[in-house]
This record gives C-alpha cells, sequence and structure tokens, in this order.
C-alpha cells in the first residue's frame, strides 16, 4: 500500500534537478502566454513609464532660464552667440518665440560680457550713410534731394533715440524747394514721433529740447513748425504750457535743493553732538520768484544850490520934449503938480522949473556945474527898471531797482530731538532723561546760525525734545520662503523624485508583480494539488479510501469512509505543517469555481 502511494504521487512543479526556474525565463514564459495585443500594451506602456521617468528626472536637473533681453530687434544675434560662446555662458534659444535665454544666474554676466563687447541694440534708420551708395548714371535731382532728406530724418531720429526714456523715434521733414520768388517762398515744417519706455514719460525741458535739436539741424526751420508726439498719441510740443510748466518746475527744484542745504547744514552741527538717529530736521524756505522793477527820484529840500543868477537893471531919461505926431499920445496934460515935501524957496524954484531949463537957486541966479561949468538944467523924467532871476538846484537822488527772482521770504526750521541716553558706569544700566532748557537754547542758537536766521524777515526756528518711538525704525518685509529663487528648485527636485516614487511603485511594480506572479502561482499550484479519490482522473491507480496531498513528503489524508472527526483533525494537522500550501490550494480552487 506503501509502494502504491508512492508511485502515485503527483507530479512537482519543480524542476528535476530540484532548482526554481530562472526569474527571466519565467517572465518570457508569462509573457508568451499573453494575447499579442496585451503584449504590445505591456511593452507600450513600460517604454512610456521609462520615457516619462527620465524626463522628469531631466526636468527636475534642468537650470532656470531667463530671457537675455525682452527682444533681439536691431541686433546681431551671431554676434550675441559668438560672445556668449566665448564667455563660456550656456545658452539656448526658445523654439516658439526665438528668444534668447541664459540661465538665471549668468543674466548679469552675460549682459556685461555683450556690453564690453560692443553689442548693443541698433535701430533700423538709415543716416547718411545712404549717400556713400553708389548713384546711378542718370540720377535725377528729385532723387538726390529725397536720399538727402531720407539721411537727415534718420539722423535726427538716431540722436532722439539716444535719449534716456525714448525706446525709438521717427522723423518726417517737410521741406518745400526754393522758390525765387518771395511771395512763393513756404517754410519748412517737421513733425517727431518718439517711443517712449513703459512707464516712463518725457519732461517738458526734455520737449524743448528736442524741438530745439531739430529747429537747429534744419534751415530755416522755426520752433512753431515742430510737432512732437509720442507712441499714445499725446502732443507733447505745445509751446505756451511747456514753458509755464518748465519755469515751475525750474522753481520748484531751485525751492527743494535750498531746503536740501539748510537741512544738510543743520544735520552737520548736530550729528556730532546727538548722533546718528537721534534728531530730526526740516527746513521749509518761502521763496518769492516774482520780478520787480522799481525806479524813485527823491529830493533834499535841506541843501540848495545856486545854480545861475540873472540880474537886469534898467534906467531910461528923456532928454526932448514931447515928440511925435499930434495925437492922443502925445498931446497929453500936464501932471498934477504935487506939493513938495520940504519948504525952501530953492525947492520951490527948482519944482517951478520946467525939465531942460536952468535951473535957478533963491537969489535968482543961475545954477552953475562945478564939474562943467555949464548951468544945470532941470533933469527930464526917468523910467528905472530892475530884474532879477535865480536859479537853485536841490538835491536829487533818482534809483532804479530790480529785484531778483528767488529771493528769500521767509525761512521755518524744526528740529526734534530725542531724550538724551544715560549709562550708569556701576551697572551698565542705560536710562533715558529730557534734556534741560539751557542745552535746548544751544541747540536752537547753534540751529539759527547754521541756517541764517534774520529775525527781521520773520524766520522761526523750533528745537523741542521729545522721546523718539522705541519702533521707529522702519520694517522691510521678509521675502516670502516660497518666493526665494531656491525654492523653486527644490520643489521641482521634490516634484521629479515623487513622480518617479509614483511610476515605480505605482506602474512599474504592479505590471512586473503580475508578469512573475503567473510563474509562481503554478509553482504553488503544482506543489498543492490535491487528488481526491475517483475524482483526479488517475483511474484508480490511488486506494479509493484514501486522498494524497503532493509535497516533498506524502501525506495521507483519511478515507472519506471515515468518520468526519479523523477528517477534521488529519486536515487541521494538515494545515498546521504546511499553511501556505493549503492557501494556495483554497485560492485555486476559487479560481476553478470563478
Amino acid at each position: 500500500m506503501a509502494e502504491a502511494v508512492a508511485d502515485n504521487v503527483p507530479a512537482k512543479a519543480t524542476p528535476p534537478d530540484g532548482k526554481p526556474p530562472l526569474f527571466g525565463l519565467s517572465f518570457l514564459e508569462n509573457l508568451s502566454e499573453m494575447t499579442m495585443l496585451r503584449q504590445v500594451g505591456l511593452l507600450v506602456g513600460l517604454a512610456a513609464s521609462v520615457a516619462i521617468g527620465f524626463a522628469v528626472v531631466l526636468w527636475s536637473q534642468q537650470p532656470d532660464y531667463r530671457p537675455l533681453y525682452g527682444s533681439l530687434e536691431g541686433m546681431d544675434a551671431k554676434q550675441v552667440m559668438e560672445t556668449l560662446a566665448a564667455a563660456d555662458i550656456p545658452y539656448t534659444v526658445e523654439p516658439n518665440s526665438g528668444a534668447l535665454l541664459v540661465k538665471a544666474d549668468d543674466v548679469a554676466r552675460a549682459r556685461l560680457k555683450l556690453a564690453a563687447a560692443g553689442v548693443t541694440p541698433t535701430d533700423g534708420n538709415i543716416g547718411f550713410e545712404i549717400l556713400d551708395k553708389d548713384q546711378g548714371l542718370g540720377t535725377s535731382q528729385f532723387m538726390e534731394a529725397t536720399r538727402y532728406r531720407r539721411g537727415l530724418e534718420g539722423e535726427l531720429a538716431r540722436t532722439i533715440a539716444s535719449l534716456n526714456n525714448v525706446k525709438g523715434a521717427r522723423v518726417h521733414l517737410a521741406i518745400p524747394k526754393s522758390s525765387v520768388f518771395v511771395r512763393d517762398e513756404r517754410k519748412p515744417s517737421a513733425s517727431v514721433l518718439v517711443e517712449l519706455y513703459s512707464g516712463r514719460s518725457l519732461e517738458p525741458s526734455q520737449v524743448v529740447a528736442i524741438v530745439n535739436l531739430v529747429a537747429t539741424s534744419v534751415p530755416e526751420l522755426s520752433k512753431s513748425q515742430i510737432t512732437v508726439v509720442d507712441q499714445k498719441g499725446n502732443l507733447l510740443s505745445d509751446q505756451a504750457e511747456n514753458s509755464a510748466l518748465t519755469m515751475a518746475g525750474k522753481q520748484f527744484d531751485y525751492s527743494r535743493r535750498m531746503e536740501g542745504m539748510l537741512t544738510q547744514r543743520v544735520h552737520n552741527i548736530l550729528q556730532p553732538i546727538l548722533g546718528n538717529d537721534r534728531y530730526k530736521a526740516e527746513v521749509s524756505a518761502d521763496v518769492d520768484f516774482s520780478s520787480v522793477e522799481s525806479t524813485s527820484e527823491q529830493f533834499n529840500p535841506d541843501q540848495p544850490a545856486l545854480r545861475s543868477e540873472q540880474s537886469v537893471n534898467e534906467q531910461r531919461t528923456a532928454s526932448n520934449g514931447p515928440q511925435g505926431v499930434p495925437g492922443a499920445l502925445s498931446n497929453q496934460p500936464p501932471s498934477p503938480a504935487s506939493a513938495p515935501q520940504t519948504t525952501g524957496g530953492a525947492t520951490a524954484a527948482a519944482g517951478m522949473v520946467q525939465p531942460g531949463q536952468p535951473l535957478i537957486d533963491a537969489n535968482g541966479q543961475q545954477i552953475m556945474d562945478p564939474a562943467t561949468g555949464q548951468p544945470m538944467l532941470a533933469p527930464y523924467p526917468a523910467d528905472k527898471r530892475q530884474q532879477s532871476t535865480k536859479n537853485f538846484e536841490l538835491d536829487r537822488s533818482i534809483s532804479h531797482t530790480k529785484q531778483q527772482q528767488g529771493r528769500l521770504n521767509r525761512l521755518s526750521v524744526a528740529v526734534v530731538v530725542d531724550d538724551q541716553v544715560k549709562i550708569n558706569p556701576a551697572n551698565g544700566e542705560t536710562s533715558r532723561a529730557p534734556w534741560s532748557a539751557d542745552e535746548l537754547a544751544r541747540f536752537t542758537r547753534l540751529v539759527q546760525d547754521a541756517v541764517g536766521f534774520d529775525a527781521s524777515r520773520g524766520d522761526s526756528v523750533s528745537v523741542i525734545n521729545v522721546p523718539f518711538s522705541q519702533e521707529r525704525g522702519e520694517e522691510i518685509a521678509d521675502i516670502p520662503f516660497y518666493s526665494q529663487p531656491w525654492f523653486w528648485d527644490v520643489v521641482k527636485q521634490v516634484l521629479g523624485v515623487l513622480f518617479i516614487l509614483i511610476l515605480v511603485f505605482g506602474v512599474l511594480r504592479p505590471v512586473l508583480n503580475n508578469i512573475t506572479g503567473g510563474g509562481k502561482n503554478k509553482q504553488l499550484a503544482g506543489l498543492g494539488d490535491v487528488e481526491l479519490g475517483g475524482m483526479g482522473g488517475l483511474d484508480g491507480e490511488l486506494a479509493n479510501d484514501r486522498v494524497s496531498l503532493g509535497g516533498p513528503q506524502s501525506i495521507l489524508l483519511p478515507s472519506p469512509s471515515e468518520g468526519y472527526d479523523a477528517q477534521l483533525n488529519a486536515i487541521k494537522s494538515l494545515v498546521a505543517e504546511d499553511p501556505g500550501r493549503v492557501a494556495q490550494v483554497v485560492k485555486e480552487w476559487i479560481n476553478a469555481d470563478e
């Protein structure tokens, strides 16, 4: 019976030499048992997984590339690449936009190398080099004038584009043909289109500079005939507005410069005494920019001076009697007699004598003139006139005053001083104490002398002691970690590792286990075959009353005729000895039922 049982033990899955099949052979054997469609899908999936894994690894290791310039327009791309290659700077070209990319760490160094090599963007304007081209033999005067105008427009556009805020410029000149007739003569005009950088604008002084530049470059071109427009269509060449804004801007800058200079003076005088960040000073200057002209003329009446004098003394005596044609003027009655003021015969006699008659004394004798020896005649009526003119000059002063613009009307200075800090030499503790009134008065005098204090002008200087806040320092916001350049490099590395792990353990491992697990299942199924009497297809080679379980050692189960308890105890002992084999047998039963 024992021999029969030994001869009818089922065949083992183990090879004859006792060694398990190689992993590769089992893999190929299981792969060959699959359908063609499943084999192709499996191979494509494995290849795709490996390719994706390599791509993710390369992506995680790839450095961060940044555009070298926003646009390579106007630059020689070949020269740029040669310069980068000579400087050993790796670069790449984006296929979609054609932008030149370099590593983020090499952007600044690459730009410096290009600037040192003289590789800079150039515009597409054509200057006077157009005149260097060979002219055709039959070139007309119109073509020559057009080429010259085009070259002049290009040169002006290049000059305007060299300004800091101007990205590009175009100039159009309208130069009329000269005429011999004065009344048909027309003045040239010009229009300028400037393309500004994003977020920038032209100052009014810069617009005036562009207008003057174009006006002085074209003969007989006046400033009023020049129009400047930006790329948004804004008119920039309004002369009246520009002049007013320019003047206002200059006045504002002058006021700020004056205040800054005075503030620096206060800083220079207080910093050695108080130290840094122990005080704050602000200066406000009221500057008068009005232009005033005045003329005054003053006289001093207390200091007269004789400039000229004219005196006229005229006396006329009529030596002849009445003359002329008788009439109303010559035939006048004698004047009424006047009573003499003195009594005396001579005077009476003289008063009685007619003019021109000899004078007679009281004795009736003629009065002789002792000088001439001739009798003295009674005098004729005399006409006397005296005139005097004097010209005096008074002290006079004439002054013409023109006040200069930018005159300082009033100055206000405000200084706030922090409490003084005292250190205890014994224990090194610090304490804060306010400044005394005498010390603040000294600081006030120092500030007044530093800024040129003038009380008659209405200047004011205030120095106040106020304790400063302990948190007055400006807090610099910390840059979040996700904005740091290294963060995204770490994220790329972590994502790459996670993707590879998911790919290996979530895709490749289950597939390989599925392929290689078929051989194990078959091997375990072969080791766990249970042959029941009359149902194993062995033609009754085993006894009908015995059930044998193949394995390293033959295990005989009780026959079905034996009791239930005997069969249960035999199965329990089998499970206790080799539970894995029993589990595999049960699994095969379940798969067979499905």
